[in-house]
């Protein structure tokens, strides 16, 4: 019979400590996001996996909307995040800063998630677009690369928030090799 862990043994860092410790140097920006559901469960997804912070753009709501408050559990409270009104200048400050700009969209010259290498020393941006129409011509022009999911089934897509968790679980695992 399996037995459920306690909290005692899952070893859960207390809030103020984790929010001072070092974090996984990745940036996640959700550019207009139509669901408050899909943002909260990319918070909670961020808070598991150590990112450094996300960023909402456009028409994306911002905590504490009740929709993100439902699905990411307080991890808006454990998980940096602001609002950029202008994307691209905050891409563009990003940039400055020495970060790389990855789209996570399906584009010519995309390269499988498998084969991105994420790297301690490099800093990246992530980007991940909206439900329907996914990562915007505009930040697409600004954008350093694309990665992609690779897929086999008729629809070729994934909902967001499941595609935040793959490519930030595959972060997570390659960075703490």
């Amino acid at each position: 019979m399996l037995i459920r862990k306690t909290m005692t043994e899952l070893g859960r860092p207390q809030l103020e400590p984790l929010r001072q410790s070092e974090k996984l140097p990745i940036i996640v920006i959700l550019e207009n996001l139509r669901s408050g559901l899909n943002i909260g469960s990319i918070f909670r997804t961020a808070d598991a996996f150590h990112i450094k912070s996300i960023c909402l753009t456009g028409i994306s709501v911002i905590p504490p909307h009740r929709e993100i408050l439902k699905t990411a559990l307080d991890a808006t409270l454990s998980v940096d995040w602001k609002y950029l009104p202008d994307v691209n200048a905050g891409l563009l400050e990003f940039k400055k800063q020495g970060y790389q700009i990855v789209a996570v969209e399906q584009t010519q010259g995309s390269v499988p998630l498998s084969e991105f290498i994420f790297d301690l020393h490099t800093p990246v941006v992530l980007v991940f677009g909206n439900e329907v129409s996914g990562v915007s011509d505009a930040v697409l022009a600004n954008a350093d690369r694309a990665i992609e999911i690779p897929q086999s089934g008729i629809k070729h897509s994934l909902n967001v928030a499941v595609c935040a968790g793959i490519v930030l679980w595959q972060a997570y695992h390659q960075l703490n090799q």
